[in-house]
């Protein structure tokens, strides 16, 4: 069996409004990207990293990865315009592998990922074909609907659609999604076949695709680590780093 870490770093730094995009800006004394890169490199559990990077950008890459010389450094794969697309390209870049072959999809934008979430993930793997990665919610979470016939508002000045209520769930059953999350690869190739299928296809991220168009499937949720959070935004930084 065969464990290929892919890290997803198609984007562009729109959300950051920064010259740069967010997985190559610093973080401590390297570039957001080199902290997944070095983890998924010197795990012995992984036998492969690909990165999955805009064109623009894969440039800057090389030049990082030229420096570092990463033992198991494999491809550099075109990014997609959205997610699904560079986890497709990623899919079809390794589709002659051996059908027991895993695929570890983790965001670029998560550098704080430890050894010990990875560990958890690979033995996972080895007894299902789907594994997620999550924490339980602190937080009480809301699902909540626009009502679309309706305006807040003072007199003549109108206000944002309101919204309502809809539903509590259980707080104990609501797990916040991380990643990596892990596949054998023939699943997500047959997942994304029929998911290219959809004229409505909308995924954000790659347990969706395969909850939705694999619904037989199962998929295992391993727990995360509340450090393995996600840089959206420039203040997701610290202020150390800002730039």
């Amino acid at each position: 069996m065969k464990n290929i870490a892919v890290i997803l770093a198609g984007g562009t730094g729109s959300r950051m409004g920064a010259e740069l995009p967010k997985q190559l800006m610093m973080l401590g004394d390297k570039t957001v990207i080199e902290h997944s890169v070095d983890l998924f490199c010197s795990h012995p559990a992984i036998d492969e990293v690909a990165v999955v990077m805009h064109r623009d950008w894969q440039e800057a890459f090389r030049a990082i990865a030229d420096r570092r010389q990463w033992a198991k450094l494999g491809k550099v794969i075109d990014g997609g315009s959205e997610r699904y697309m560079s986890t497709l390209n990623a899919v079809m870049a390794y589709i002659d592998e051996p059908d027991d072959t895993n695929l570890l999809l983790h965001d670029a934008a998560r550098p704080w990922l430890t050894a010990e979430v990875v560990d958890r993930v690979v033995a996972a793997l080895a007894h299902h074909e789907a594994v997620g990665v999550a924490v339980p919610s602190t937080d009480t979470v809301w699902e909540v609907h626009p009502d679309l016939n309706g305006s807040w508002g003072m007199g003549s000045e109108v206000f944002e659609v309101p919204r309502f209520v809809a539903r509590i769930p259980e707080r104990k059953l609501m797990w916040c999604a991380q990643t990596p999350q892990a596949f054998r690869l023939p699943l997500l190739r047959d997942a994304y076949q029929r998911a290219l299928q959809d004229p409505q296809l909308h995924a954000t991220d790659d347990c969706g695709v395969v909850r939705t168009y694999m619904p037989g499937v199962k998929i295992a949720v391993v727990e995360g680590d509340p450090s393995n959070r996600k840089i959206t935004y420039r203040e997701d930084i610290p202020s150390e780093n800002a730039m």
